[in-house]
């Protein structure tokens, strides 16, 4: 035995599209913080009043400022300072993307409990991005 390790193309294909996702979510963070700091979209709270919410509880936060959890901030995208919650998102969703590429690879190689397996682990993933599970502090 060489002693030098193969990745297997479904590796291969998960960890290339993995790097380009990761790419694409660091440009749009980069992006939509232009845009935040530049004031090209008026943000939700004024820069100059974020001091007086940084020591407020969350649940005050959140009432104080009309801001509600969950999915809410879809809604609120056209405001500077939720734009960039879309390349948060999207990387978070990242590892989604690539188990859905490489699932007909693992099948393909008949390779069928990992293939399940990673089906299983696109659902749980969906199930808790989607927020239907209430747990934890949100």
């Amino acid at each position: 035995m060489s002693g030098k390790l193969k990745a297997t193309k479904e590796q291969l294909v998960y960890a290339q599209l993995l790097d380009k996702g990761m790419k694409f979510g660091l440009l749009s963070l980069i992006v939509t913080f232009i845009i935040y700091v530049l004031g090209i979209l008026t943000p939700h709270i004024p820069v100059n009043d974020l001091p007086k919410y940084w020591a407020m509880p969350v649940k005050q936060y959140l009432k104080s400022t009309s801001i509600h959890t969950g999915w809410y901030w879809l809604h609120m995208l056209g405001k500077g300072d939720f734009l960039n919650f879309i390349g948060i998102a999207f990387l978070s969703g990242v590892t989604i993307i690539c188990y859905i590429r490489i699932i007909p690879i693992l099948f393909k190689k008949r390779d069928t409990v990992y293939g399940i397996l990673a089906i299983i682990e696109v659902f749980v993933l969906m199930l808790a991005a989607s927020g239907l599970l209430k747990s934890g502090g949100h």
